[in-house]
């Protein structure tokens, strides 16, 4: 009885802690909506300095990520650890890959002059300006909860091969899994908004 009550503990942890990021995301969200009706028309050529196949890709990867992930949750759960280790490690790669484009479509953007306070950037319209900061901001600091959701997975990887997530205790991973689904979600909304509202 005293396992349940943890592991409902934690659960309900989990979902309070979700529930901040999606208010710490939904007001960025909000900042950008205000900024974009102000400044519609350069909010558009922005937008279109944005590299769409790129970010299509990115949301493939993480979409299939995701599935990954509920694959190896769904494994443990029926007992099958050698599969759920094989899709968390297919779900970290794709965290990695997704980093890495997000890298090479950062570097693209940084040697063309497009970034904070470039002075090319800075001889551009105010709205253009807003629109690259919230870009950099948003897309970084999703990012930054990319990189933490691989270091909780790896935990979770190492945890798996030492056998103490297993099919009898998988809440821990059921929690990862939870962070890693939002961290695509809130994807989900940022592909849209940047790349293909125009």
């Amino acid at each position: 009885m005293e396992t349940h009550q943890d592991y409902t503990g934690s659960k309900i942890g989990m979902w309070l802690f979700l529930l901040s990021e999606i208010l710490l995301f939904g007001g960025l969200f909000l900042l950008y909506s205000s900024y974009r009706y102000k400044n519609p028309l350069d909010f558009h050529l922005a937008a279109w300095e944005l590299n769409r196949v790129l970010g299509t890709i990115n949301t493939l990867i993480l979409i299939t990520s995701s599935l990954f992930m509920a694959l190896s949750i769904f494994s443990i759960q029926k007992g099958n650890r050698k599969l759920s280790i094989l899709f968390l490690l297919g779900t970290i790669f794709l965290g990695l890959l997704f980093l890495s484009v997000k890298y090479v479509e950062w570097t693209a953007k940084i040697e063309h002059g497009l970034y904070p306070n470039s002075p090319r950037l800075l001889g551009r319209s105010k709205g253009e300006v807003l629109f690259f900061g919230l870009y950099y901001s948003m897309t970084g600091l999703h990012g930054l909860h990319v990189l933490v959701g691989i270091s909780i997975l790896s935990v979770m990887l190492v945890l798996m091969i030492k056998g103490k997530i297993n099919q009898n205790r998988f809440v821990p991973l059921e929690n990862s899994g939870l962070y890693w689904h939002l961290v695509d979600i809130i994807w989900i909304f940022l592909f849209p908004l940047f790349y293909l509202i125009t």
